[in-house]
């Protein structure tokens, strides 16, 4: 039977601007089971199943120990749903989904983009894992939605890779395509505005409302196939704000995963 796999990922090291985003997995955890949400989805799915197995968190002290963790936890078949962690660790993750599906399609909510081919000297800072991803082939098709501090240099990445952008300048969520090959999810808490996600390093205001995030989600009609949440940074966070934001959209993409 297909499982899903529960891995959180405590590494904060490719951060530009503050880290802390290690801290954070077990924290949603906490916000997750604390007594204050139930574990239904708003389809009425329950993630208290028996495919779900959290294998816990990993303190990262090597970048490509994510890798490893990784193909270890996708034998069998399993999907894998991890907590990051800063948005650096989303390429050894789909580095290591290859061996299992060698064609998938990823939808990434962001403020940024993360194509820099270098940022500040590092071609895996949390900047840059899409350029890594999609130099190496490693998605057919890449659609990034929630963008609103798309550079130049972003913009010619994205044109070179074919990457399908939806700016929050003009966004309509209905606009969104149906994928078409098994579908990874990796949301960064910082395509939310920081009304709804304080707990970020970067604050960029006019953002996606939980709302729509939500039914971004819940229009998916592909597989789901993995997914992951970073860069709630809690130094940063306002009474646990941004802890149980994450909690809820965990427990609505793993009700899609299931």
């Amino acid at each position: 039977m297909k499982q899903i796999i529960i891995q959180g990922i405590q590494f904060d090291k490719k951060s530009s601007f503050q880290r802390g985003s290690a801290l954070a997995p077990p924290l949603i955890r906490e916000a997750l089971h604390c007594g204050s949400l139930n574990l239904f989805t708003e389809n009425g799915k329950t993630i208290k199943t028996d495919t779900i197995k959290d294998k816990g968190d990993f303190n990262i002290s090597e970048y490509f120990e994510i890798e490893k963790i990784t193909e270890n936890h996708l034998k069998s078949n399993h999907k894998i749903f991890t907590l990051g962690g800063d948005h650096s660790i989303t390429f050894p993750i789909i580095k290591a989904y290859q061996t299992k599906y060698p064609k998938l399609d990823i939808l990434h909510i962001d403020a940024h983009s993360d194509l820099y081919d270098v940022f500040d000297g590092d071609k895996y800072s949390h900047a840059c894992p899409f350029a890594r991803i999609m130099e190496n082939q490693f998605a057919a098709k890449l659609v990034q939605v929630g963008i609103r501090t798309l550079n130049t240099h972003q913009a010619e990445q994205a044109e070179r890779f074919n990457v399908e952008i939806h700016q929050m300048k003009n966004l309509d969520i209905h606009k969104i395509p149906e994928f078409k090959n098994p579908l990874y999810i990796s949301l960064d808490m910082d395509g939310f505005d920081p009304a709804y996600a304080p707990g970020v390093s970067h604050h960029e205001p006019g953002g996606l409302s939980s709302r729509q995030v939500i039914d971004i989600i819940q229009n998916i009609k592909s597989e789901v196939i993995g997914a992951d949440i970073v860069e709630y940074n809690p130094n940063r966070d306002f009474q646990n704000m941004t802890a149980f934001l994450a909690a809820k959209m965990m427990k609505e993409i793993l009700g899609k995963m299931i």
